[in-house]
């Protein structure tokens, strides 16, 4: 995985740039101060304390079964690949039957109930994602970039339904948050 930008945002706001080596994720960036700050993340991430309050924050207020399906559609419409791990959800011929189908309503609320896990154990995400990795790469065999791009599309409607609420700092820490787990769930694939 690899993101890039300028390393300063609207405001002086630094912007992560993420990037997954030898299966250690790097984080980079500046702080809102300016200053470069570099993380390498391989058991555990270090977590501001405005990041956690943040993503804390995103998922207090979310609604899972709403922002689930909405993120998974739109993965499902914009990226029409993706839909191959999905054959037995019947009818995902265009935008207005995936919409309409309950299965991927479904689907989109589990995904996002387990991130909610991710939230629960910030401290331990490769941990908690140790079983889900494996499932995703041995049994089902998901490309693995399908998690970007679903994480992706998560964060377009979380942007949507935050507004104004959604700063370049608190996509940061949300895009960071996102990053950590996506690590975590393709750790089987290294």
């Amino acid at each position: 995985m690899r993101r890039s930008s300028n390393q300063m945002g609207p405001g002086g706001v630094g912007l992560w740039v993420f990037k997954l080596q030898t299966g250690i994720l790097i984080l980079q960036g500046s702080s809102s101060s300016g200053h470069a700050e570099t993380s390498k993340v391989s058991n555990m991430v270090e977590w501001t304390e405005f990041e956690r309050a943040t993503i804390q924050d995103i998922f207090s207020k979310m609604d899972y079964e709403s922002v689930g399906h909405n993120a998974l559609t739109r993965c499902l419409v914009v990226y029409p690949w993706t839909q191959r791990y999905f054959g037995n959800f019947g009818n995902l011929y265009n935008a207005a039957a995936i919409m309409g189908n309950p299965l991927v309503a479904a689907h989109g609320t589990v995904v996002l109930h387990g991130l909610d896990k991710a939230v629960k154990n910030m401290d331990n995400i490769k941990a908690t994602y140790a079983e889900l990795s494996v499932l995703h790469s041995e049994k089902l065999h998901v490309d693995p970039d399908n998690f970007r791009l679903l994480a992706d599309c998560l964060t377009i409607v979380v942007a949507a339904r935050l507004g104004s609420g959604f700063t370049p700092d608190v996509q940061a820490a949300f895009q960071k948050f996102l990053a950590v787990v996506i690590s975590a769930l393709t750790k089987q694939y290294h």
